[in-house]
């Protein structure tokens, strides 16, 4: 699946200073309220898996599994990151749309949105 478009969208918004990662970035973030969308990768550990989730329902924001730890991480400059977070609401839209289209035109879905 090619994932230019997302991995654009995401580019732009870390220039732009609303996308951040690491655990203690993400989980500010989301409890000062200002999360917009969170970003797991899809390898990361059942754990972090739950621990976002669960933060994410709790908080009602949107959470999306997607992508690989070293994609999220090279996109954002750094090592392998299993999340980040949006603080952006049109980049947000833009980056769930993309990744909602690109599973209808696959016949298995690489990625999952909850809202």
């Amino acid at each position: 699946m090619n994932n230019d478009k997302v991995l654009s969208l995401m580019g732009l918004a870390k220039k732009a200073g609303k996308l951040k990662s690491g655990e203690y970035c993400v989980e500010n973030e989301i409890k000062k309220g200002k999360a917009v969308l969170v970003i797991v990768a899809l390898d990361a550990s059942e754990n972090t898996k739950k621990k976002y989730s669960d933060m994410c329902a709790y908080r009602k924001v949107p959470i999306c599994f997607w992508s690989e730890k070293e994609k999220i991480g090279n996109i954002l400059g750094n090592g392998e990151r299993a999340a980040a977070v949006l603080s952006d609401e049109g980049f947000a839209k833009g980056i769930m749309s993309e990744i909602e289209r690109q599973n209808n035109q696959s016949n298995k879905p690489d990625s999952e949105v909850v809202e």
